[in-house]
């Protein structure tokens, strides 16, 4: 294929490599020069069952044989039995069907200003962190604390402040007769996989307990058995009011899902919406997805790999002398010592390796998570290899 047609055509929207990927399975990308990449980035957590999974192909070819999008004015069954699911293995009541991630987040914005307006006097200002990202349409920007988005696409959407993640008291500082949320997510991604402190999420249960707030959870990256088990603030043991989910739960495809606790779900009719939320395609296989994450010791081998992943991380950390080893389950992260991400990404493809670096000093890591043990082992020998060159 020509790649320069090809860029030329698109937008360009990020740096892209001069190669053109074809067809994938599982741990893998191929080129279409045939080149076998093993793949550390998934789609950005995309693809929790790795590149085109038999149980989702399966599922999206049986469904669009059936029903493809009948509009979300009418009801469809795969729609029902993924929501049934959700609700089945959460603390939540309802589910609204999304495409993105960005698109989740945008209706619990929503969701929360309008419970505010309902029940909280018109309260409508959301509490969230430094660093933190929920996506790029105008309010997941203004809700993001990524340094400079706030002056991207000036002037900013109004109603967020910014805590500092970790710090329950500077939350405490900023709730006032005007706030009505806090929302963050369990793990920072795109700062680095910043994990929430031991008691921070309770702290700010508590909190929003005590003010009258709702506490949202955005698991758009680390939901759908990422940390090891199904939604990252199990970890914690709290009970969120809100919780939007993305990447992983579509298994490739564009499906994301808005979760609230029946006492907050205080939308009216035409108040929410979009022609593709809730299609039948996508949401068989979500449901594809989440059964599979259900079968018997499935998470617990995310958990053994992730420690497999972990260790082995460690030790390149310690032979090439590195930073700390960061994250759960299958969202790691290894800071550098130096400002190397770009470099180590770009020889780490050379040599067949897909990598993240989200951080000049950091790479992320986020494989299938149905690897298999020796994936991992494969995945650590290459990046040794590379790390090698600079270290």
């Amino acid at each position: 294929m020509n790649t320069a047609v090809v860029s030329h055509a698109l937008m360009q929207i990020t740096p892209r490599p001069e190669l053109v990927f074809v067809r994938g399975a599982g741990a893998r990308l191929v080129d279409d020069a045939g080149r076998s990449y093993l793949d550390w980035v998934q789609g950005w957590a995309v693809n929790s069952l790795g590149h085109s999974p038999a149980v989702v192909v399966e599922a999206l070819a049986q469904q669009a044989a059936r029903l493809i999008n009948p509009s979300p004015g009418f009801y469809n069954q795969p729609a029902l039995d993924l929501a049934a699911r959700l609700c089945a293995h959460s603390c939540f009541d309802q589910v609204f069907f999304t495409s993105s991630g960005a698109e989740a987040n945008e209706g619990a914005i929503k969701l929360a200003r309008k419970w505010g307006r309902v029940y909280k006097g018109g309260a409508h200002e959301i509490i969230t962190f430094s660093n933190g990202f929920h996506g790029r349409t105008l309010a997941t920007m203004a809700a993001t604390g990524k340094a400079g988005w706030d002056r991207l696409f000036a002037p900013a959407m109004p109603g967020f402040v910014k805590a500092r993640y970790n710090d329950p008291d500077s939350v405490r500082a900023l709730i006032g007769p005007q706030t009505v949320a806090v929302m963050l997510e369990p793990i920072q991604g795109e700062a680095g996989v910043i994990a929430a402190a031991p008691g921070f999420l309770q702290a700010l249960r508590a909190l929003c307990d005590e003010h009258g707030l709702l506490l949202i959870v955005d698991e758009v990256q680390t939901g759908c058995g990422r940390t090891g088990t199904l939604f990252a603030h199990e970890h914690d043991g709290v009970r969120p009011d809100i919780m939007t989910l993305g990447k992983g739960i579509g298994g490739g495809v564009p499906l994301a899902a808005l979760l609230a606790r029946e006492s907050v779900c205080c939308f009216e009719y035409g108040d929410q919406g979009g022609t593709y939320c809730g299609n039948p395609l996508m949401c068989a296989a979500g449901l594809a997805v989440m059964q599979s994450l259900a079968r018997a010791d499935f998470l617990a081998r995310v958990n053994t790999l992730g420690e497999q992943l972990a260790m082995g991380l460690r030790r390149l950390s310690q032979r090439f002398g590195l930073g700390e080893v960061r994250g759960r389950g299958l969202l790691l992260a290894l800071v550098l010592s130096r400002d190397l991400g770009a470099e180590v990404v770009l020889q780490a493809r050379e040599r067949g390796l897909l990598l993240n670096s989200p951080r000049p000093d950091l790479l992320r890591f986020m494989p299938a998570l149905n690897s298999t043990h020796a994936e991992i082992e494969e995945g650590l020998e290459l990046l040794g290899g590379v790390l090698q060159q600079h270290f």
